[in-house]
């Protein structure tokens, strides 16, 4: 059980961090059983990048193993996983899960909040969710622009707005340590950091064509957009090369006759 009173999913370890072994249909379904609880909840999207980083930052790994519900965002997370002989049921994009929980926060009325993006990407993808999902409420948007000593401010808005849901697209890792430091002020609310998902949402970032997602190469067309990510992708041969280790490491000690 969490602190939230939910069952946690059978789960696996990449590099130190939990992963629960959920579907997208899975991972919607536990975030409305938080919402419905009135749960003060965190669920963390984790990509390879943010694995890699919590490797060798332990605060930051303790504040993923400690949410609600941590869920596949990237195509790395889900090799590791098979790599080490435990598989995970698919891969739950962030962006995805998003559009999953707006439908189903459409349908049961459950005011949602974004926070994130530069000025004017949460708005239009507020509009965009609208558009999409018909009859569902919108408690606010704001940009992700401000510093830790407003953060207070922010945090009393959105819980003067009602919100059941918020979705954070801040950036790792300040979008999770952003939720985690703020859970009482924003209680009762579920928070999900979502990345840069406003901006696909808005389109003004294109998401790769399905049989290029399907490939699990969107890391690649992204990189091909946006050059500048070069320097982050080069972490992914460091989490590759990790997961390997951590792989090989686990059929030693299974290989290893047991002292009675």
């Amino acid at each position: 059980m969490t602190g939230s009173g939910l069952r946690r999913p059978e789960s696996v370890s990449i590099l130190g961090c939990r992963v629960d072994r959920v579907d997208s249909q899975g991972a919607a379904a536990c975030i409305d059983e938080l919402i419905e609880r009135g749960s003060s909840a965190q669920v963390v999207t984790l990509g390879a990048e943010m694995a890699n980083l919590a490797y060798s930052d332990r605060t930051y790994r303790d504040i993923i193993n400690a949410a609600d519900l941590v869920v596949p965002d990237t195509v790395g997370i889900v090799f590791a996983a098979r790599l080490m002989g435990t598989p995970l049921p698919e891969r739950v994009a962030g962006v995805d899960l998003l559009e999953r929980v707006c439908a189903s926060a459409s349908r049961s009325q459950y005011p949602v909040f974004l926070l994130g993006g530069a000025p004017g990407v949460a708005d239009a993808a507020a509009n965009a969710l609208t558009q999409r999902h018909p009859g569902l409420r919108i408690a606010g948007a704001e940009h992700g622009y401000f510093d830790d000593a407003h953060a207070a401010e922010v945090c009393e808005r959105i819980r003067a707005s009602g919100a059941r849901l918020l979705f954070a697209g801040l950036g790792f890792p300040r979008q999770e340590r952003f939720i985690y430091d703020n859970r009482a002020p924003l209680a009762p609310c579920v928070c999900i950091g979502v990345g840069g998902s406003f901006d696909v949402i808005a389109g003004r970032l294109p998401r790769a064509p399905a049989a290029i997602r399907g490939a699990g190469l969107e890391w690649l067309y992204r990189l091909a957009r946006e050059p500048r990510r070069l320097r982050r992708q080069l972490a992914l041969p460091v989490f590759a090369m990790r997961a390997l280790r951590q792989s090989l490491s686990a059929r030693v000690g299974a290989a290893q006759p047991q002292v009675k």
